[in-house]
């Protein structure tokens, strides 16, 4: 009976090649399988692209079509049959890697897939890399500091409801706002109706075709709304800070 293998979970970064860190490279290299999600309707893995350019063999990598519904029975039953085949190659001693966007533990599929494979396997061994979020590359790439001194951050997906949302921008210094999608026109008003638009920050597909990087959305149109969006709200116009 073979050893059970490895686990191992690598976030990738947000889009732009090569923002993961040197232990979870080496991990990769060490892999024996390499599982590469791609989102539905999608022609091409985000996840792939970012590992571009590294020395890391085609032949190791598998492509699986991810899954993101409301419904957690489907995603449920999804990723209950993704755990299975994973837990199938991990039984025979294979060792296994799965490539997540973002931060591997911050609104990933990972999770969903660790969690199923640990019911699985209670012997399973695993190691999770963290990866770059989106919203930490959006500040980076905008110089736009993410929290200064004691304020308050609030990292949340975008809700249906603005008036919720204007709310959780009230009670905060900063606010994360990610899974916007169809929404950005709602949120767009929102913010211009608050007057705090030129204070906030928006970008989409970091580093990839398609990027957009904007330092304030009162100029943003409902044309940026997309896939890998994240925006960053201030309250209040940043303070300036003298040595």
């Amino acid at each position: 009976m073979s050893a059970l293998g490895h686990f191992t979970g690598v976030g990738v970064g947000p889009g732009p090649a090569g923002l993961i860190p040197v232990a979870a490279l080496e991990a990769l290299k060490n892999a024996d399988l390499i599982y590469l999600p791609r989102a539905r309707g999608s022609e091409v893995s985000v996840a792939r692209q970012c590992l571009a350019g590294l020395a890391i063999p085609d032949e190791k990598f598998r492509e699986i079509e991810f899954q993101m519904d409301p419904d957690r029975s489907v995603l449920s039953s999804h990723y209950g049959e993704l755990a299975a085949a994973v837990a199938a190659e991990l039984t025979a001693g294979l060792h296994v890697a799965y490539l997540t966007i973002g931060d591997s533990m911050t609104y990933s599929t990972y999770g969903y897939l660790l969690a199923a494979l640990r019911d699985k396997l209670p012997r399973l061994t695993h190691t999770t890399f963290p990866g770059v979020t989106s919203f930490a590359a959006t500040a980076s790439a905008l110089s736009w500091p993410l929290g200064e001194g004691k304020e308050r951050i609030l990292i949340l997906p975008c809700p249906d409801d603005m008036a919720e949302l204007r709310t959780d921008i009230e009670s905060h210094d900063i606010v994360v706002l990610m899974k916007i999608g169809a929404r950005l026109p709602d949120v767009l008003s929102l913010l211009n109706d608050m007057d705090i638009a030129r204070h906030c920050a928006f970008a989409r597909r970091i580093g990839l075709p398609g990027e957009v990087l904007c330092d304030d959305v009162s100029t943003l149109t409902a044309e940026a709304s997309g896939y890998l969006a994240t925006m960053l709200i201030r309250k209040n116009a940043r303070e300036k800070r003298h040595p």
